[in-house]
């Protein structure tokens, strides 16, 4: 597969190794010592509050982007590999590679499906069992 990964691409992929670095973390503790530091310089006035808050804002609006991104991305890399697994399966009912492009109320009623047919399989081993120990 070829890797042609957009600007914006490339960008989210450093952005996200970044910003769970060690380095990030001792980066942004560094500031906010920093800035602590700064309180009794500015007499903690309103602009020096103003700074932290501002900068805090900012930096969490934008990293929203950046951590949905990260998760769309590996969302759908798992979505892919489970498919390859279900699909390498003889036994497993393809209908459900693709479930994720359901509604919510599908997805229930899938959902309820499977726990009876889970609770149905229990009983089922259990009783093959007792049968085998006789």
């Amino acid at each position: 597969m070829e890797n042609k990964k957009n600007l914006f691409d490339r960008f989210a992929d450093w952005g996200v190794c970044f910003t769970g670095s060690a380095s990030a973390f001792i980066g942004a503790s560094l500031l906010i010592i920093i800035w602590g530091i700064c309180g009794p310089i500015f007499k903690y006035s309103e602009d020096w509050q103003m700074v932290i808050n501002t900068g805090t804002t900012i930096i969490t609006f934008l990293m929203v982007f950046l951590i949905q991104k990260a998760q769309n991305k590996d969302s759908k890399a798992i979505q892919i590999k489970l498919n390859e697994l279900l699909a390498a399966q003889e036994n497993a009912n393809n209908k459900i590679i693709d479930i994720e492009d359901l509604t919510e109320e599908e997805l229930d009623k899938l959902h309820v499906y499977y726990e009876k047919f889970a609770e149905t399989n229990k009983k089922k081993t259990s009783i093959d069992n007792g049968n085998k120990q006789k």
